[in-house]
């Protein structure tokens, strides 16, 4: 393997892994506060196509990553009301997030379709490369957010919350307040995510464009032990994965792209598997439980 082979795959596993990155670490979020989210995709959609509208519209795509993040917040505080406030099954009330992702996604993005927008600039380090600044804020983002779960009063109630509602209210904590918090930050990471895809990644606007990295963060959350630490390590390999069977395609290798493509979703099924196996890696107690406790 070539010196230079070897720097693009790992230039383009970091472009790859940042947006993974950012939607795992808000799903870990809920997560720890007992919320699974199985609409994460549709987050992460509503947030590239919120994004890149907003880029093409106006022009600034910081504004745009901004306008991504609030897009993502409402949604996942829409679905905050569903499982939080009336107690619905999260399951199927992600299910139908993810769906409702789709159908606005498509028809926020659909006027853009075909245009391309000037994203990101990147950012150089001397020695580390140049990356946008997204790339940049990943890693602290994912630092900050290990300090507030493990090293603050706000993380204990929030994690106690994910352990056993019941037992954190009789302590004086409010489980929904620390859930709907939760799910804000979720959301917010989620379509910064997605924004990250179309105006830092593509630059351009296509339906689906996610193909399925909503759920791909999902099997990541299990993949770093509910540590947003470990998710950094995750998303570089999911990254990496994608990245390679990108790079063997554009070098002309001799074997399937339908075959390459699906690289990053066997290695997610993979580590389902086996990670399953390992009992430390147990989720919160609580993870899609409704609490049915008086506020």
């Amino acid at each position: 393997m070539s010196t230079s082979f070897a720097a693009a795959v790992l230039s383009s596993s970091i472009l790859s892994g940042t947006s993974l990155l950012y939607a795992t670490l808000g799903e870990l979020v809920g997560e720890r506060a007992g919320i699974v989210n199985l609409g994460l995709e549709g987050i992460m959609l509503i947030g590239a196509s919120v994004g890149f509208a907003a880029c093409a519209a106006i022009g600034n795509p910081y504004f745009a990553v901004v306008a991504a993040a609030f897009a993502g917040l409402a949604a996942n505080l829409l679905f905050g009301y569903v499982v939080v406030g009336r107690r619905a099954n999260q399951l199927a009330a992600g299910l139908t997030l993810l769906f409702f992702g789709f159908g606005a996604s498509t028809l926020i993005g659909r006027p853009f379709i075909g245009a391309i927008v000037t994203g990101l600039p990147r950012l150089e380090l001397p020695g580390f490369g140049a990356f946008d600044a997204l790339v940049w804020l990943a890693a602290p983002t994912a630092l900050l957010l290990w300090w507030l779960l493990f090293r603050t009063r706000w993380g204990l109630a929030l994690r106690a919350v994910g352990e056993d509602p019941a037992v954190a209210f009789a302590a004086g904590r409010r489980p929904d307040l620390l859930r709907y918090q939760a799910l804000a930050v979720g959301g917010l990471l989620g379509g910064i995510g997605g924004a990250h895809l179309s105006v830092a990644l593509t630059l351009t606007w296509d339906e689906g464009m996610t193909a399925g990295r909503g759920f791909i963060a999902i099997a990541l959350v299990i993949f770093a032990k509910w540590n947003p630490l470990w998710a950094v390590a995750g998303a570089l390999v999911f990254g990496g994965a994608e990245a390679l069977q990108l790079q063997l395609q554009a070098r002309g290798t001799d074997v399937s792209p339908f075959l390459m493509t699906m690289i990053p979703y066997v290695l997610t099924l993979l580590v389902l598997v086996f990670w399953g196996w390992n009992r430390r890696s147990a989720a919160p107690a609580a993870l899609g439980r409704s609490f049915f406790g008086v506020e």
